[in-house]
């Protein structure tokens, strides 16, 4: 069995978002208060975060986080990676560096920004310690008893990657349209996590209605919208789904 756990389904901003007051940030259906986006993969034996938020911190705190294994990163936007240097309480336990899976500039920028992590001995025992291991669309990859299979998307004018994960999970965020091959790949998957930013249009996300027609592309079992923002109120929002689609909220479980 796989367990994923949304840590966190709000956009970049978060939910609610500073300085604002509008009904759904003031709300108070817990659905409504969304962390930065990710999710946590767990078997018996292996324990693997897609992507560490800003959030990162009170994200495992709120699970009871123990053990990472590794991480998958789609891209490096603040959002999806800030989080890196919070693992440190991880390879100080075990001694050994943590392994960090992305795209070749993926992980040109993790070597940018936490330069600090990325060398062979880090210089204070305190600092974190990452192991970069490259990754290419459409190339499987093994993290214990997990399989990923990359997917490329179109983030506006960058690629990003989505993540197909023992072929009854795919995890597709940031994205604004998702490639007919791609379709292809995924028709039929048992769950599917999709970005669906907002109802307006916007030039790197998807709208709700847009992963509305994607999920019934795809025809997956149960597809969750992911990424939202502060102007989807969920209960409102979910009411207007096809039956199959739902919102997703932070803490959501789903056993395959």
């Amino acid at each position: 069995m796989m367990r994923v756990t949304f840590l966190g389904t709000g956009t970049s901003h978060g939910v609610p978002m500073m300085t604002c007051g509008c009904a759904v940030c003031r709300s108070t259906d817990p659905r409504n208060k969304r962390l930065r986006p990710s999710v946590l993969l767990e078997t018996e034996t292996t324990t693997v975060l897609l992507d560490a938020t800003p959030d990162l911190r009170t994200q495992a705190l709120r699970v009871g986080l123990r053990k990472v294994d590794a991480v998958v990163l789609t891209h490096t936007h603040a959002d999806h990676v800030l989080g890196l240097d919070d693992l440190r309480v991880f390879t100080q336990a075990t001694g050994r560096p943590m392994p960090i899976y992305g795209s070749r500039q993926t992980l040109a920028d993790v070597q940018r920004i936490f330069a600090y992590a990325c060398t062979d001995k880090p210089k204070w025992a305190s600092l974190p310690s990452f192991a970069l291991r490259e990754i290419e669309p459409v190339v499987e990859f093994e993290i214990g008893d997990l399989k990923f299979l990359p997917v490329d998307l179109p983030h506006g004018w960058m690629s990003v990657l989505g993540f197909v994960v023992n072929g009854k999970f795919a995890y597709l965020t940031d994205c604004n349209a998702v490639p007919p091959a791609v379709v292809q790949q995924l028709r039929g998957v048992p769950a599917l996590a999709l970005d669906g930013l907002r109802y307006r249009e916007h030039p790197t996300h998807l709208t709700i209605s847009q992963a509305v027609a994607v999920a019934e592309e795809i025809r997956a079992g149960r597809t969750y919208l992911t990424h939202l923002c502060h102007e989807v109120d969920h209960a409102e929002a979910e009411a207007k789904l096809p039956e199959k689609v739902r919102i997703a909220y932070d803490g959501l479980q789903i056993d395959l």
